[in-house]
């Protein structure tokens, strides 16, 4: 058996280390998501760090450094569409970003641990546990701040709920409005809300609003005839 003739002590218990600790610090960062209730949990980011330090120092014995550097750069890229997976769309919320992230990052700690960087590997998942956990009340603290519309930039949204009758004109009238008023519209869509009563959603290019300019547009709006109701929302998710 040729298992026999190239076994060697020393290589194996140099990735038994890298493994076990890929392990150990892919625990830590899987415990803090499971905690927190996250897609990706416990046993996700252990075998993330696991496989990425598995292949890396599966190349670092093949090939040396160099086939490390080029087995890292998968596993960069691969490591993308496993976050692709745990990033969902529910309307316009975008959820799992942070999670994807997470996962990348175990990555790292796991091709660090791969090439024998223990210490890094130990430094970057302190970064990740401290991005984590000592960052959220900063951004619940940001979230709490009123948004200013006037110097944010985000989409919004101008909706009309007309009657069938009036749609045909106060279509283009819509569009006119806003533009007048220097809102430039991206996309017009036409939604049913019963028989009777249909949505017009204009939605405007990305900018920074004044929101009484907007208010002016959806009350001047409201006097037309065929018209119930004029509103207008924000987005500022990416």
């Amino acid at each position: 058996m040729r298992f026999l003739t190239t076994f060697q002590t020393a290589d194996f218990l140099d990735t038994l280390v890298s493994l076990a600790a890929a392990f150990i610090l892919g625990t830590l960062i899987g415990a803090e998501r499971q905690y927190r209730q996250r897609t990706a949990g416990l046993r996700t980011n252990v075998l993330v760090a696991v496989g990425a330090a598995a292949f890396v120092d599966l190349a670092m014995h093949l090939s040396g450094a160099d086939g490390a550097v080029r087995v890292i750069a998968y596993v960069v890229s691969g490591i993308g569409f496993l976050g692709a997976g745990v990033i969902m769309k529910q309307g316009m919320d975008v959820r799992g970003l942070n999670t994807a992230a997470t996962l990348w990052a175990s990555a790292a700690v796991g091709s660090c641990a791969g090439a024998d960087m223990i210490a890094q590997a130990v430094a970057l998942t302190v970064f990740v546990l401290a991005g984590n956990t000592l960052l959220r009340p900063l951004v619940n603290a940001i979230n709490r701040i009123p948004l200013d519309e006037r110097s944010s930039e985000a989409t919004y949204y101008f909706k009309l709920a007309v009657t069938p009758a009036a749609l045909p004109g106060m279509r283009d009238h819509l569009v006119e409005r806003l533009e007048s008023a220097k809102y430039p519209v991206a996309d017009v869509e036409v939604a049913e809300h019963g028989d009777d009563l249909l949505e017009i959603v204009a939605t405007l290019v990305s900018t920074a609003i004044d929101p009484k300019e907007l208010d002016a547009v959806a009350a001047d709006l409201e006097r037309q005839p065929g018209i119930r109701h004029a509103t207008w929302e924000l987005n500022t998710k990416d």
